[in-house]
């Protein structure tokens, strides 16, 4: 294993760095007074359902609170920028659990040996690549790149396609500096579905979508979109936040990866403890198909629901000091991946990923010093949250 070498300089930042903990429960005080948490979205009412049971029952309901309901299960509504119901996640049993069903062999690639050792190899390329040059802006230079080169694995997909899908930015629909929009990746799955259907034994991503069924019929072209689109759409700030997150930590905190880099089951409980205090998605939206009571809040028919996962993970009824970074915290039945039957389908990528790069930190680097850093936070008046990182720049030092 590798010794810490230098101790990484302090940083000046809005966050204070490290240092002053930016895990903050923003839920806290509803939590506890009335558990229900109410947003004005664009003029509509969404309350929040935030305490960790009633979280996890909600999310098994789904008469009650359904995700049949395509361009709304996302909030703020994705009408304006995308053309297809997303699935398997805007649909509700049994609709969901057969598309599910034949999309878990992709998803469950990131479980074989060869599939990590993969992972691994590009986490260790890129992080000695960082080590050998200069300052880098690890949201945009390091975690886009790693998450988009990931995927290509994923999708059994050229890795030059990370490029152009590098180019979306950090959130397809949103991130529109760096041309990601919804009609960009409308166009290229239309391509790529296209080229698919000329190329009868292809093996990538868009090839197996052609070849699926349902109901014993092929999907058909808006299915296929949809399955696509969520593909390139869902987890991918997830990935980009949770590296970044742990980056920083890293440059503050190098001898808690150090001490673990050696004992996989001390790694798999930190990348659990992460996903738990990053709370990748504040809350995801529900549909009520009828009007429904939530305590002291009426919910009209059709109305939205938050189902709020970053609540649910500060529970301190569920969680000792929930604020504080506990690295071999365990048990830790954290929602930060959702529960139920939308449970993220690319959690095992997301998981791979993540454990690599505490290996790699810890036995690759001597260390990071954060330069300059720039917080990504969510405030929508009723609430405050810091997510990640809009910009970290670092230097990291060889070993």
């Amino acid at each position: 294993m590798t010794s810490h070498k230098r101790k990484p300089k302090q940083c000046a930042n809005e966050l204070d760095a490290m240092t002053d903990s930016p895990f903050k429960d923003a839920f806290k005080t509803a939590r506890a007074e009335t558990g229900v948490l109410t947003l004005d979205v664009d003029g509509e009412p969404i309350p929040l359902i935030l305490r960790y049971r009633d979280v996890r029952l909600a999310a098994k309901n789904w008469q009650t609170y359904s995700s049949d309901a395509p361009f709304r299960v996302p909030v703020p509504s994705e009408e304006d920028v995308r053309s297809v119901r997303q699935l398997p996640i805007e649909t509700d049993p049994p609709r969901h659990t057969q598309v599910r069903a034949l999309l878990e062999p992709v998803f469950r690639q990131p479980q074989q040996p060869d599939y990590i050792q993969r992972i691994e190899a590009l986490v260790n390329e890129l992080v000695d690549q960082a080590a050998a040059g200069e300052p880098i802006e690890v949201v945009r230079d390091f975690a886009l790149p790693l998450q988009s080169r990931a995927l290509t694995y994923l999708l059994n997909m050229p890795e030059a396609e990370a490029d152009i899908w590098a180019q979306w930015g950090t959130h397809v629909f949103r991130d529109a500096g760096d041309g990601g929009t919804g009609t960009t990746v409308d166009r290229y799955i239309r391509t790529q579905l296209t080229r698919a259907a000329r190329d009868e034994n292809g093996e990538d991503f868009f090839c197996a979508l052609r070849r699926m069924q349902l109901d014993r019929r092929p999907l058909n072209e808006d299915e296929m979109m949809g399955i696509a689109n969520l593909t390139f759409a869902g987890g991918r700030d997830t990935i980009i936040n949770a590296v970044s997150v742990m980056v920083a930590y890293f440059a503050e905190h190098p001898e808690h990866f150090i001490d673990i880099a050696d004992d996989q089951r001390q790694i798999n409980l930190a990348t659990e403890e992460f996903v738990r205090l990053i709370s990748p998605l504040t809350f995801i939206g529900r549909v009520c198909p009828h009007e429904t009571d939530l305590g002291s809040t009426t919910v009209a028919a059709d109305g939205r629901v938050g189902l709020c996962w970053a609540s649910a993970n500060y529970d301190e009824t569920v969680f000792e000091a929930p604020e504080d970074v506990r690295l071999d915290r365990s048990p830790n039945p954290h929602v930060g991946f959702g529960s139920g039957h939308h449970t993220c389908l690319g959690a095992h990528q997301a998981r791979v990923i993540m454990r690599s790069l505490i290996k790699a930190l810890a036995s690759r680097t001597g260390g990071i010093e954060i330069i300059d850093a720039t917080a990504k936070t969510e405030d929508n008046g009723e609430y405050a949250r810091w997510l990640a990182y809009d910009s970290l720049i670092v230097k990291v030092l060889p070993q």
